[in-house]
C-alpha cells in the first residue's frame, strides 16, 4: 500500500495565531517558517510517494508554494488537522494510500517516526488508526510538568493498554505515580476509511475538554494502535505555544539543523 503525507496548517489557532508562519531559526541562522520546517521533516521521510501542505488560508498557502510544496485548499469549517486532513485526501481522490497526518507545528519529528507508523500499518491486519508514542526523558517529563505548574497547554501523554491501544490522551501528566510517562507525538497514520468514518462522527465531550482531536475516535469506540518509537538521542517536541518557539530553535542549534 502506497504512502502519503498531509500536513494540516491553520493560521487561526486559539493558542497561537499565525503560529505555521512564526520563523524558527536553525544552526546557521537562517530563520525558515515553521511550516517549512515541518514540510521539511516530512520530505525527509523515505518511500512516501506525495507530501501535501492542507490549508484554508491564502498566506500559508503562498509561503508553501514559495518553497516548492504541493498544496490542497481545504474548508474553513474543518475544526482540526483530522477533518483538514480527511477534506484534502477527498479532494485529492487519495482511497488506496495509507495516509499519515504531519502536524504543522511537529518539526522535530524524525523520519523513523513515520516510517514506523506506515510499516504498522502495512502488516498484516494492521491498524487504521496509529500513533507513535515516545518513552519520556527525565528531561522532557520534567518540561511537560513545568508547562503545568505555569498553566501552559504544552505536550500531549498517552496511557497505554498491554496490547499497546491507547486507553486515553491528556494534556496533564498521566499517569499518576511511578514508572514510564509516554510522550504522544503529534503524528498519525490512518487508512482512508479510517478518515471517512471520523469526519462522519459528532465531536466527543473528552475531545473538546481535552482539545485532543484523536479522542474522538476513542469516545465513539475506535481504537487507535499507538507505536513506541525511540529517540535514538534526538531531542523532540512540538511548537505548542510562543514559549516553545526557543524550546525547539535550541534543539535546530544543538544538532546542526540549518
Amino acid at each position: 500500500m502506497m504512502a502519503v503525507i498531509v500536513i494540516p496548517a491553520r493560521y487561526a489557532s486559539t493558542r497561537f495565531p499565525g503560529k505555521p508562519l512564526t520563523a524558527l531559526r536553525g544552526a546557521t541562522g537562517d530563520a525558515r517558517a515553521l511550516i517549512r520546517r515541518a514540510w521539511d521533516a516530512a520530505m525527509a521521510v523515505p518511500g512516501v510517494d506525495g507530501v501535501w501542505v492542507a490549508t484554508d488560508d491564502d498566506r500559508i498557502a503562498s509561503a508553501a508554494h514559495g518553497f516548492g510544496a504541493q498544496v490542497v485548499m481545504t474548508p474553513e469549517s474543518c475544526r482540526n488537522g483530522t477533518e483538514r486532513v480527511a477534506a484534502a485526501v477527498a479532494t485529492l481522490g487519495l482511497s488506496d494510500r495509507v495516509v499519515v497526518n504531519l502536524q504543522g507545528d511537529a518539526p522535530l519529528t524524525p523520519p523513523w517516526f513515520v516510517t514506523a507508523l506506515i510499516d504498522a500499518m502495512r502488516a498484516p491486519d494492521g491498524p487504521a488508526v496509529a500513533t507513535p508514542v515516545l518513552r519520556c526523558t527525565p528531561d522532557a517529563l520534567a518540561m511537560l510538568r513545568e508547562d503545568r505548574r505555569n498553566g501552559r497547554v504544552g505536550g500531549t501523554t498517552a496511557v497505554l493498554g498491554a496490547q499497546g491501544r491507547a486507553l486515553y490522551f491528556s494534556k496533564e501528566v498521566l499517569p499518576f505515580g511511578d514508572g514510564p510517562v509516554f510522550h504522544h507525538v503529534g503524528v498519525y497514520a490512518y487508512t482512508p476509511q479510517a478518515l471517512a468514518t471520523y469526519g462522519a462522527l459528532p465531536p466527543g465531550a473528552l475531545e473538546a475538554r481535552e482539545g485532543l482531536e484523536q479522542l474522538r475516535f476513542l469516545e465513539h469506540g475506535h481504537p487507535v494502535a499507538c507505536v513506541e518509537v525511540a529517540d535514538r538521542g534526538r531531542a523532540f517536541w512540538e511548537v505548542n505555544t510562543p514559549e516553545d518557539v526557543a524550546r525547539v530553535e535550541s534543539v535546530l542549534q544543538a544538532e546542526g539543523i540549518a
